[in-house]
């Protein structure tokens, strides 16, 4: 099996990557800086110098540029048979605060990176009648969340995708699951907090992030079961499943928070 993990070199692509290794799949990882991709390499050729791992570099966000290096990871080890899409930024802040900029370069990289990858690959796909798309969004892709405008936009963007390219995928022999995670102990999150609104810190709560082995080791398995929606821990199932029937209670719970925490700020 060849699989081919976008956005891999670090965060939950690269746990993907060191556990598809193991079970001696073929794995591609493209990523946007050749450093990290050196690394990730190194640390899973010295654990088993047998593992069959390429890596290459490409901005998902650089739709041309994506497809040659993916183009180039199928002559090495041929054709996709299942695509983790696992590119993916964050940079919380208020509407008001957040230049446009910072804003798109969150729909570029969650939504059309993803896009990217996936077109990258389907054509292919549908020629074989075969294969498998694997999506990562986020919990914040299945609620608003103060401060995370941009990036809740882009997750959200993502289950409707996946959705959709599911009904159109099936007919085509191609499997296509979509997971919600919540906090994961990456790189992206520990830069990630010191910018996080106050308002969203009260809503979110102090709960534990998730190791990204666990989440990716949740993933993986329910891909190999086909799933379409992946929901790590019983918080994301029960927003998955329910959450828009208890939606009027979370806004109120939100506000609440938020209330509070302007109060705070007031005093």
């Amino acid at each position: 099996m060849h699989i081919i993990i976008t956005g891999g070199s670090s965060g939950i692509g690269a746990a993907i990557a060191k556990i598809e290794t193991q079970r001696e799949a073929k794995v591609s990882i493209v990523g946007r800086r050749e450093e990290p991709l050196r690394g990730l390499r190194a640390q899973i050729l010295a654990r088993d110098p047998s593992a069959q791992i390429n890596t290459c570099v490409a901005d998902v966000t650089d739709a041309a540029a994506l497809a040659s290096a993916i183009e180039t990871c199928e002559k090495a080890f041929g054709p996709c048979d299942r695509l983790i899409a696992a590119a993916g930024i964050v940079e919380p802040g208020e509407l008001i605060s957040q230049d446009l900029e910072t804003f798109r370069s969150q729909i570029e990289t969650n939504l059309f990176g993803t896009v990217n990858a996936v077109r990258a690959v389907y054509s292919g796909m549908v020629q074989r009648q075969s294969g498998q798309i694997v999506i990562i969004s986020s919990g914040a892709g299945l609620i608003g969340i103060h401060g995370y405008t941009a990036y809740c936009a882009s997750k959200h963007a993502l289950a409707g995708f996946a959705g959709a390219l599911r009904q159109e995928a099936k007919p085509n022999g191609i499997t296509v699951s979509i997971c919600f995670p919540p906090d994961t102990e990456t790189q992206q999150l520990a830069a990630e907090l010191p910018l996080r609104p106050p308002a969203a810190a009260a809503i979110i709560g102090d709960a534990k992030a998730w190791p990204a082995a666990q989440v990716a080791r949740m993933i993986v398995r329910s891909a190999d079961r086909g799933r379409f929606e992946i929901y790590p821990g019983l918080k994301m199932a029960l927003l998955g499943r329910f959450g828009a029937l208890a939606a009027p209670v979370l806004r109120w719970y939100f506000d609440w928070k938020t209330a509070g925490v302007r109060r705070n700020q007031n005093d």
